[in-house]
């Protein structure tokens, strides 16, 4: 096997979210990629912000990075991307998997979007499937299809050390993701860990979210072989039955997102608000009793 020189990973945590976006680059002066940048979002205020962005734009000039690629591991729930405002600063290609258009279909029902919103993916620059690979600089990235939680969900694996699973696993003391968003199945999901925790035991696990218990920090990066011992959900021992029993009862309980209907709808058009009317101003939509 190929022995690839270890990535440099640096993480930036949007505190109201409680996300983690990162900037994995080969070296300073050399190439980097984005993986899930945040748009702060005031929701009482209808207002978004750059600043979380704007964080990881700063180390990236300081570092004097070239940025090719701004790469999404799913639609966000939970957050609104700040990949427009990336590539607007950076330059670079926007992508997501392919089964995007999966999530755009069901969505663009939900909220009953225009007419001129196709759910193709074309609102990306690139859509990724199961088992491609690309360079970045000295940055060997190959890309793994992980559904479940939606069914667009990517794993971005980077030398073959540092693998970005988004939503798809948690810190061990706080389990895996949700299935009960439309289109999510929590056998897929168990499948998808199982691809997952069958990386090398070393392999770093880099989360989207960490949602701490009081007395412990935030946390943004495991491993294969802490999640196959002590992950509360799908540890060692977890068959598939076990884990879509649980799966679906704790998901049973569950409120949805505080910023689902505005995220999605940004989201699944890679960032990008709605069109303006013609007064210039933008809307999102609240559909009533759908989710």
């Amino acid at each position: 096997m190929t022995k690839y020189k270890a990535p440099l990973v640096k993480a930036f945590l949007e505190p109201d979210s409680e996300t983690f976006s990162y900037l994995v680059y080969d070296h300073p002066g050399g190439q980097a990629v984005v993986i899930d940048p945040v748009l702060d979002f005031d929701y009482a205020a209808g207002r978004t912000r750059t600043a979380s962005a704007q964080q990881l734009l700063d180390f990236v000039g300081k570092q004097r990075l070239t940025v090719p690629w701004i790469l999404e591991t799913h639609a966000h729930a939970d957050h609104l991307s700040a990949a427009p405002f990336m590539r607007q600063r950076l330059g670079g290609k926007v992508a997501i998997g392919k089964q995007i258009t999966e999530v755009q279909a069901i969505f663009r029902d939900v909220f009953e979007l225009e007419p001129g919103f196709l759910p193709d993916g074309g609102q990306f620059d690139h859509l990724f499937a199961d088992g491609d690979r690309f360079t970045v600089g000295e940055l060997q990235i190959r890309v793994m299809h992980t559904p479940g939680h939606t069914p667009a969900d990517l794993t971005y694996v980077i030398n073959e050390q540092a693998a970005f699973v988004g939503d798809t696993l948690f810190m061990p003391d706080l389990g895996t993701a949700r299935c009960d968003f439309p289109g999510g199945s929590a056998s897929r999901l168990y499948h998808s860990i199982q691809r997952l925790l069958a990386l090398p035991e070393a392999t770093d696990l880099y989360v989207c979210h960490d949602y701490p218990k009081p007395g412990r920090e935030h946390r943004h990066r495991t491993s294969v072989a802490e999640q196959r011992q002590h992950n509360i959900h799908v540890h060692d021992g977890i068959d598939e039955a076990g884990f879509v029993r649980m799966r679906q009862a704790r998901d049973a309980t569950l409120g949805m997102p505080r910023l689902i209907l505005p995220a999605i709808q940004i989201n699944i058009r890679a960032g990008q608000l709605p069109p303006a009317d013609e007064q210039g101003r933008v809307f999102l939509k609240i559909p009533i009793n759908q989710l």
